[in-house]
């Protein structure tokens, strides 16, 4: 492959690994005081909602893994986009809440039986046996621009479909600049569909020796049998529950300083340039000093910023102190994502068994997307106001803690795999 094709895959990659999140979740998270208004709906209905992604979504992570050994993740990218988009139209008409699980649910089978394992395969084979960290940072911080970018834009268009005095709009206002951001997720998510489509290679995976397993739970399995493979999934679990709380920042902006609703979707929008940066740097960082390094480096930032939060020590009286500590945790937040899912080469996971093994890292490791969002709707509908969003970083800092442990463990495990092998070719010689 060329380097100018090279460049395009991973910059196909990167869109299309935002994109399709973009009305599930990105949507919400940028615009949530909008969303809960505009549905006319509480924390924990939305909340609700996401559990019924994450619930489908857990039964097709270890569906997806399979199929992305087995497939091309051109046509199965291609398709979860094109589905994906297809529910933007139904989100537009402002569905009712028994609707809106549904349509979440659904939206768990686009995003990740077809798209999630075939997504992260392909970045794994991009990156080859010397760039894991480089290629799966590259996602992630691409994911994070696309994202930004998207999310400026949006942002500007909600402005101005809006009045200046933004506190003025009757709900009508409200609810038509809302559906136009919604088109423009849709709009997008189509496109990106046909830019997997014309760039993405067709071929199906292959491993260097085309060893590749046949569609069944034999890379399940193999990938099971594997101590780091759970220690994998323990990681992710405590870096996804930080990611999922960053979709509280733009009502906790509203909440605790007052903000209107375009000033805390800005807020929201912030998080996403900082992934930009943090992800990608966290990437070549990780190629450098080992990727669970990396790791423990997040859990450290993200600890600190979460315990800030909830303790209630940042004055709303002096905004710029809550921003900034909401910027720095989101720097922990997504150097995490950035390096997390290249701990499968630190871990010696066989090429071959990437899907199984994604899928299953996958399964129990955004079990988030089943219990964050009911979770977090308990303790912001609970608590109202600044406490309840202090309740829901205390959470979260007790995850950060675990997934530092967790990663301790990973590095001594493959330290002592990596100490045995060498040892082994010595007792031969002998």
């Amino acid at each position: 492959m060329t380097p100018l094709r090279r460049t395009l895959v991973i910059a196909a990659l990167m869109a299309a690994g935002e994109t399709v999140f973009l009305l599930p979740f990105v949507l919400a998270r940028i615009f949530r005081p909008t969303f809960l208004d505009v549905f006319g709906i509480t924390n924990l209905e939305l909340g609700t909602a996401f559990s019924a992604y994450g619930v489908v979504a857990m039964v097709a992570y270890f569906a997806g893994g399979p199929l992305a050994d087995r497939f091309s993740a051109r046509r199965l990218m291609s398709a979860a986009l094109v589905a994906t988009g297809a529910g933007g139209i139904v989100l537009v008409r402002i569905p009712s809440t028994g609707v809106m699980n549904a349509l979440w649910a659904c939206w768990g089978l686009t995003t990740i039986l077809l798209f999630w394992a075939a997504m992260l395969r392909a970045t794994r084979e991009w990156g080859g046996p010397t760039a894991q960290g480089r290629a799966y940072g590259l996602l992630d911080g691409g994911r994070g621009l696309m994202a930004a970018v998207i999310a400026s834009f949006s942002v500007l268009v909600f402005a101005a479909l809006l009045p200046n005095d933004v506190a003025s709009a009757t709900p009508e206002q409200q609810a038509t600049a809302f559906r136009a951001v919604i088109w423009v997720f849709t709009g997008m998510t189509f496109l990106v569909a046909l830019l997997i489509w014309l760039v993405v290679p067709d071929g199906e995976p292959r491993t260097p020796d085309d060893a590749r397993p046949k569609l069944s739970s034999a890379g399940i399995r193999a990938a099971a049998r594997m101590p780091t493979v759970w220690l994998h999934a323990v990681i992710v679990v405590c870096a996804y529950a930080g990611y999922k709380a960053t979709d509280d920042f733009s009502l906790l902006a509203r909440d605790a300083l007052g903000f209107d609703e375009v000033q805390a979707s800005g807020i929201g929008t912030l998080s996403f340039w900082i992934r930009a940066v943090s992800a990608v740097a966290a990437g070549y960082l990780g190629d450098r000093i080992d990727s669970s390094r990396v790791v423990l480096l997040g859990f450290a930032v993200l600890t600190a910023g979460s315990v800030l939060i909830a303790s209630g020590l940042l004055p709303p009286s002096v905004p710029w102190m809550l921003i900034t500590t909401i910027a720095a945790t989101s720097v922990g937040v997504y150097a995490l994502r950035g390096v997390y899912f290249a701990l499968l080469a630190e871990g010696a996971v066989p090429l071959a068994f990437t899907g199984s093994a994604i899928g299953l890292v996958s399964f129990i490791g955004f079990t988030p997307d089943v219990f964050m969002g009911p979770l977090m709707g308990v303790l912001l509908d609970g608590s109202p106001g600044v406490l309840g969003h202090q309740h829901v970083f205390a959470s979260v800092t007790g995850f950060a803690v675990i997934g530092f442990i967790a990663t301790l463990i990973f590095r001594r495990v493959t330290t002592e795999a990596r100490g045995d092998m060498i040892e082994k070719p010595k007792a031969h010689a002998t």
